[in-house]
């Protein structure tokens, strides 16, 4: 039973899972949009959230605790340089998620995780 379960498992031990959500949102801060799972789009959606309301703060313990999490020098820079500044009036909502339709391999559902203009 998953009663009162709020984190999805993705089928991957903890620091797997971690090592994804980080490479994921990596790409999306570098490249602005990720093509992956309908799963693990929503996931790292809720990961790159949390992302850039930490560079919404730009101070320095906030730029630590994003390398802590992304492990990217590259993608910390562009996110408190470029992002951060960039959603600065916005509420929450920066990233959109979009299907794409089944995978042609597996069947597995696809989508689209991009930055939104803002």
């Amino acid at each position: 039973m998953r009663h009162r379960q709020t984190v999805d498992k993705m089928g991957m031990v903890r620091s797997h899972r971690k090592q994804v959500l980080a490479n994921l949102a990596s790409a999306l801060i570098l490249n602005s949009k990720v093509d992956t799972t309908y799963t693990r789009a929503r996931a790292g959606q809720r990961f790159a959230e949390r992302l850039i309301t930490l560079a919404r703060r730009g101070d320095l313990h906030a730029r630590r605790l994003a390398f802590s999490r992304l492990r990217d020098k590259a993608a910390v820079d562009k996110l408190f340089e470029e992002l951060g500044p960039q959603y600065k009036d916005r509420n929450g909502g920066y990233t959109r998620v979009i299907k794409l339709g089944p995978r042609r391999g597996d069947g597995a559902e696809m989508a689209r995780l991009m930055l939104i203009e803002g």
